[in-house]
């Protein structure tokens, strides 16, 4: 019998894996991986194509009303076995990580009314379950009743040794101690910022990575999943 579907909400610091942790998971069970950055880098498209970005700034009060004519979908192509996303239906995957949606997306991110639609559009694709979304917020704002919620951390010092081997990988100069200071700074602002501050909620299972490859999490993963989907049949 197929086993029902849940939704997946993950959580943490930063440079824990969400993103990478949600899409594996994602894959692993043919659920849709809910996209939040993608669905700021559509309501960008919207206004570039609307004209409503001039040097960089947006129109606030035409993007806002904008809102009305944005309907965000995703769906996972089983032909290229990749989550691909919807603007009132049209596939603009590929345009939306075009350089100019990407120089003009942070504006647009920070328009309250903006995030208030991207989360309730977020809970919409939410209805019928099978999805995975990572953030900050996730378990405790988003899906609040979400069946399974995961919160991941890392030691500091494991996130800034993992970012500082990425940033060397990449060819770039970079200071250990200087990283180790962004990541202890990203979570003091995470944790008291005033809008979607990061906090663990009180049913999320917490996940520690410090020791654990990328196999290794995912199974633990799909692992807490089905016993939630076990559960959720009975």
């Amino acid at each position: 019998m197929t086993k029902k579907k849940i939704v997946i909400a993950i959580d943490g610091h930063s440079s824990c894996g969400k993103s990478t942790l949600a899409k594996s998971l994602a894959r692993e069970l043919s659920y849709i991986y809910i996209d939040s950055g993608a669905m700021y880098r559509v309501v960008t498209l919207n206004a570039l194509r609307n004209g409503w970005i001039k040097n960089g700034e947006p129109d606030r009060q035409k993007v806002v009303e904008g809102l009305k004519d944005i309907k965000i979908t995703f769906h996972w192509d089983e032909q290229i076995e990749k989550n691909t996303t919807f603007l009132n239906g049209e596939n603009v995957e590929d345009e939306i990580r075009q350089l100019e949606v990407s120089q003009n997306v942070s504006p647009i991110s920070t328009i309250a009314e903006v995030r208030r639609e991207m989360v309730k559009q977020q809970r919409e694709n939410g209805i019928n379950k099978g999805i995975v979304m990572d953030g900050r917020d996730i378990g405790t704002v988003v899906f609040p009743d979400a069946e399974l919620k995961i919160f991941m951390t890392a030691s500091p010092e494991i996130r800034a040794q993992r970012r500082f081997q990425e940033l060397k990988e990449k060819g770039l100069e970079v200071n250990f101690e200087e990283i180790l200071k962004n990541v202890e700074e990203r979570d003091t602002i995470d944790s008291g910022r005033e809008i979607s501050p990061l906090k663990k909620a009180d049913d999320a299972i917490v996940l520690d990575n410090s020791n654990l490859t990328r196999e290794e999490q995912l199974l633990w993963s799909l692992e807490r999943a089905k016993e939630k989907m076990e559960e959720d049949e009975s």
